[in-house]
């Protein structure tokens, strides 16, 4: 498959690199000036965009998607896959898809879960908004990417589904931490919590499988002195996402309402900004209840 992929950071280069070590043709383009394995360099997103079958996108923010957009999709052949794997707000989401479906093309929003970790092992979670026909399309370059991809139903849902589980992972991994923080003011032991939690009604992937408490549980970034896995910076991203699209649909969230806040202070006020977002529990261990 001939392919352009814009946006060749540190999760669109490996997620390029395995396609093109999967055999696929694959052009890409970066601001920086970046070197992919098995990647053709192109001079311009236009550039990219032009006689691909598929178009992948990997940017920042929803502002600079509408911006790629508005560039490449004049460039982009009709019937070609508009695959966008950037997570940003539901509504750039849906403008981008409109005018993206107003120009011949299949739109398809497929923001990831995996990190860095999972964009280099091609073990991502895709979850993705679009039509049957999008998704069916480009389903192979899916299992080269990922593990697993879910079709959420129409465009923005793919943005929908991730900003909900992470809103759900922001406030599981701060109640984590509170309790470990806990556990140690009543001299409850660690290991002791990890036990009783990790097998009753307070699991969590949180607890289970990226627990906060160095030496407890599988290996984490606790373990490597919270060195990113997921940046806090990150996670305060999504979770401002999700007030923003929670506001838009009048919905009632306190508490991701309130895990924004928190990860706002912890990242701009505190010293989380280059921390793992499970730093959280080191930040708990030295606060009192005032």
């Amino acid at each position: 498959m001939k392919i352009g992929f814009i946006g060749l950071g540190n999760m669109g280069g490996p997620m390029a690199a395995n396609l093109a070590k999967a055999g696929h043709e694959v052009t890409g383009f970066d601001t920086a000036d970046v070197e992919i394995e098995g990647v053709a360099k192109a001079g311009s997103a236009t550039e990219v965009a032009s006689g691909a079958q598929v178009v992948i996108t990997m940017l920042p923010n929803g502002a600079i998607l509408r911006a790629v957009a508005d560039e490449i999709i004049p460039a982009m052949e009709k019937g070609a896959v508009f695959l966008d794997c950037s997570t940003v707000d539901v509504e750039s989401a849906r403008v981008v898809a409109e005018q993206a479906q107003a120009a011949g093309l299949e739109p398809l929003d497929a923001p990831v879960s995996g990190g860095v970790t999972g964009a280099a092992a091609g073990t991502l979670t895709f979850m993705v908004g679009g039509s049957d026909m999008g998704f069916a399309a480009v389903k192979e370059l899916f299992d080269v990417m990922g593990q697993k991809a879910v079709l959420c139903g129409p465009s923005g849902n793919g943005q929908a589904a991730k900003i909900c589980n992470n809103m759900i992972l922001g406030v599981t991994m701060i109640a984590t931490c509170e309790a470990f923080a806990l556990a140690d003011k009543l001299g409850l032991d660690r290991q002791a919590l990890f036990d009783v939690v990790s097998t009753s009604s307070g699991y969590s992937w949180s607890m289970n499988a990226y627990c906060p408490a160095p030496g407890i549980g599988p290996k984490s970034p606790a373990d490597n002195g919270y060195q990113p896995g997921f940046a806090a910076e990150l996670m305060l991203k999504d979770l401002r996402l999700a007030q923003q699209a929670a506001e838009a649909a009048d919905a009632d969230t306190p508490m991701g309402q309130a895990a924004r806040d928190l990860y706002a202070q912890f990242v701009e006020n505190e010293d989380g900004s280059g921390r793992d977002f499970s730093a959280m529990l080191p930040r708990f261990e030295t606060r009192s209840r005032g």
